[in-house]
């Protein structure tokens, strides 16, 4: 009777701790992690139109936002593009990133771009940034924002508004000489000091 006795103590305190670990491990699961993680995550990438773009920048209405407009077939893009990443690391939820692929030329459909995009993306860790693919033609793109060619870098205030334009038109004009991600950074400065 007394090896039973012990038994059962020893069942019901083995119940009792299996339900403490359990629960400790959901509360564990769902507890914010205490120290930031980078994100090493695949790039993913979503098909949308100019009108999808326009909502994805209102979604982030209240924070500095910076849309990059590249292409994988631009080398001065490819060049920059980093920065547009290293931005984000550097201010966090602070800033909105989005960068809005124009590879789209016509040609058979978006999605077949999508394994090179991505690839592309991955390899400069862009997975922290909202990845977009115009869905349509980059020269509709073009005509519908007055863009002569890509790189071009558009900065929205938190009150969602166009704070900046960088494009070959704008650099020619105001800085007299082709923007970098230098002058990005300066204008996200400078809106983030507000």
């Amino acid at each position: 009777m007394g090896t039973t006795g012990s038994w059962g103590g020893l069942s019901r305190h083995g119940a009792w701790l299996g339900t403490v670990l359990v629960l400790a491990g959901v509360l564990a699961a769902r507890a914010p992690a205490q120290t930031p993680v980078q994100t090493m995550g695949k790039a993913t990438v979503r098909l949308v139109d100019l009108a999808g773009l326009e909502a994805e920048i209102a979604r982030h209405t209240g924070k500095t936002v910076v849309v990059d407009f590249w292409s994988t077939s631009c080398p001065p893009c490819v060049k920059e593009f980093p920065r547009l990443v290293a931005l984000k690391k550097t201010h966090g939820e602070r800033i909105a990133c989005i960068s809005f692929s124009l590879d789209y030329e016509g040609i058979d459909a978006p999605e077949e771009l999508l394994p090179t995009i991505e690839k592309f993306l991955d390899k400069v860790g862009a997975g922290d940034v909202v990845n977009l693919l115009s869905t349509e033609e980059a020269d509709a793109v073009y005509r519908k924002l007055d863009l002569v060619s890509v790189p071009a870098v558009y900065v929205y205030g938190p009150d969602g508004k166009l704070a900046q334009r960088f494009d070959e038109d704008d650099a020619t004009k105001r800085l007299k000489r082709p923007f970098t991600y230098d002058d990005v950074e300066e204008v996200v400065g400078r809106l983030l000091a507000k």
